[in-house]
């Protein structure tokens, strides 16, 4: 999730200015220098992880492996707080254990200024789907742009998740442009495989 803007890849929302091994050092001195196990961070994140890097009980890691998985599978967003939080997982009826580690461990849902950041974008987002649905004519390769250049923390790919059915204007856009709305979701998918 670190992007062309250089972002944590943990949060997304400070610089990251660090370098993070996501299993530390200390306990997995073999994967010191492995290039996978190498995160850009912020100075934040890595204080709150440091050393830690808790596993399930069989044995894997129990924290989002932003370089490995996509993490809105394991993360959701309040766009009315801008906090992240577990994403619930309707089917076991439970959150994603892995997400709740995350945010535990990294304090994602206690960190004012990382949410003011998450909920800037989102406004940012839901503006130009809002500017673009008012136009006679909806320029999908236009609308991905300026979405792409707008979203400063990787939220495109939750905007058009499974929640843009419910949430508006993503939902009207879906409703109304289709079309639009598909090649926004697949801009947003390809952008996080160049992550």
């Amino acid at each position: 999730m670190a992007g062309a803007r250089e972002r944590c890849m943990y949060c997304v929302d400070s610089h990251g200015s660090d370098i993070e091994h996501f299993r530390p050092k200390s306990a997995y001195p073999m994967h010191a220098f492995v290039w996978s196990n190498m995160l850009l961070c912020c100075a934040e994140c890595g204080r709150f992880k440091g050393d830690r890097f808790p596993l399930s009980p069989t044995g894997q890691p129990s924290l989002v492996d932003p370089s490995a998985e996509d993490p809105w599978d394991h993360l959701d967003f309040d766009p009315d707080t801008g906090n992240l939080t577990a994403r619930y997982n309707i089917a076991s009826g439970t959150p994603s254990a892995k997400g709740e580690c995350t945010v535990q461990v990294l304090q994602l849902d206690r960190r004012e200024a990382m949410a003011e950041g998450y909920r800037r974008t989102f406004l940012r987002l839901a503006a130009c789907v809002r500017h673009a649905l008012s136009a006679d004519a909806i320029d999908a390769e236009s609308l991905t742009a300026t979405l792409l250049q707008a979203d400063d923390h990787g939220l495109m790919a939750w905007c058009f998740g499974p929640v843009s059915a419910r949430l508006q204007p993503f939902m009207d856009l879906r409703r109304k442009a289709p079309d639009v709305w598909k090649a926004c979701k697949t801009a947003a998918a390809q952008w996080r495989a160049q992550d």
